[in-house]
């Protein structure tokens, strides 16, 4: 996946949901802060973006996900045109460290700038640190290998990581627990 493709899908999406602006929480998210040139391979691999509608009701976020999944979603003819899909998502998708919002990356295609100038649409996409915690209290594998990779080639600080994920809502205890212990682990010094 490169960052003009995700400033494609971001672009599709605001154009499903009739919204200006909208959030990538998904792997993809990482393409805010870094270029695809700078990435592993394994930052990259996803075919799926995953975008968070921007609302005030969540029931009104899960239909406008519903709707993004519809147009774009797996198996559309989106991804049939352009090798992915982008998959419409809630606010219960992932967890998420307490200030997450105000750390937002924006990225917008300059090609989409209204006459007057003003960018068109706009995808926020999660610090790179908040998208690992979220990686990590998924915990899948591919989470993992993920947050691993970007650890490696010292693009994201293992130390901020753990400290945020302290602020993850208690309602998410186990993941915390168990990225944290999967973190000091990875991160531990070689004896």
């Amino acid at each position: 996946m490169r960052r003009d493709q995700l400033k494609h899908a971001i672009g599709t999406a605001c154009q499903i949901t009739g919204q200006p602006e909208v959030i990538v929480v998904g792997s993809h998210a990482i393409l805010g802060t870094y270029p695809e040139y700078e990435l592993p391979s394994l930052a990259t691999s996803s075919l799926e973006i995953d975008i968070l509608p921007i609302t005030d009701d969540n029931d009104e976020t899960m239909r406008l996900a519903d709707l993004i999944v519809g147009v774009a979603g797996e198996f559309s003819q989106f991804e049939q045109t352009h090798g992915f899909s982008i998959d419409g998502v809630d606010l219960t998708t992932s967890a998420l460290p307490e200030g997450w919002r105000t750390r937002l990356v924006k990225v917008q295609n300059e090609n989409t700038a209204a006459p007057a100038g003003h960018p068109q649409y706009i995808g926020w996409c999660l610090d790179k640190e908040d998208l690992c915690i979220a990686k990590l209290c998924a915990f899948r594998e591919k989470d993992r290998n993920f947050v691993d990779a970007l650890i490696t080639d010292g693009l994201v600080d293992p130390a901020l990581i753990a400290s945020r994920l302290q602020t993850v809502p208690e309602r998410y205890h186990s993941s915390i627990d168990r990225a944290t212990a999967w973190l000091a682990f990875r991160t531990q010094p070689d004896t």
